[in-house]
């Protein structure tokens, strides 16, 4: 079994000075923890994997393709391969868990 721990997980991935901490990388799927501080930009391209967000903690909006919603601690959104998507107007420190399958590479 492998398990992780948030708290854990984020001091690791600021220690390492970056947004995007990828944590497990199996046969099918990886996920990794991103975050992003209160009005900071989203710099992501789409991805040629599936994702799916879970918003830890924090407050944005979400567009996907040509659809934007709020998202807050507790959102699960789905992001298919290929589709333009970013976080944007943060007005709270973001932390969101992503799981890509298959894994990136």
């Amino acid at each position: 079994m492998k398990s992780f721990r948030l708290d854990d997980l984020d001091a690791e991935r600021a220690a390492n000075q970056g947004a995007y901490l990828r944590f497990l990388k199996e046969r099918q799927m990886s996920a990794g923890l991103y975050a992003l501080r209160a009005g900071e930009s989203d710099p992501q391209t789409p991805h040629a994997q599936d994702e799916i967000y879970f918003v830890v903690s924090g407050r944005a909006a979400l567009t996907v393709g040509d659809e934007t919603q709020t998202v807050a601690r507790g959102s699960v959104v789905y992001v298919p391969a290929g589709t333009p998507h970013r976080f944007h107007h943060i007005t709270e420190d973001l932390r969101v868990m992503v799981v890509f399958s298959p894994p990136e590479p």
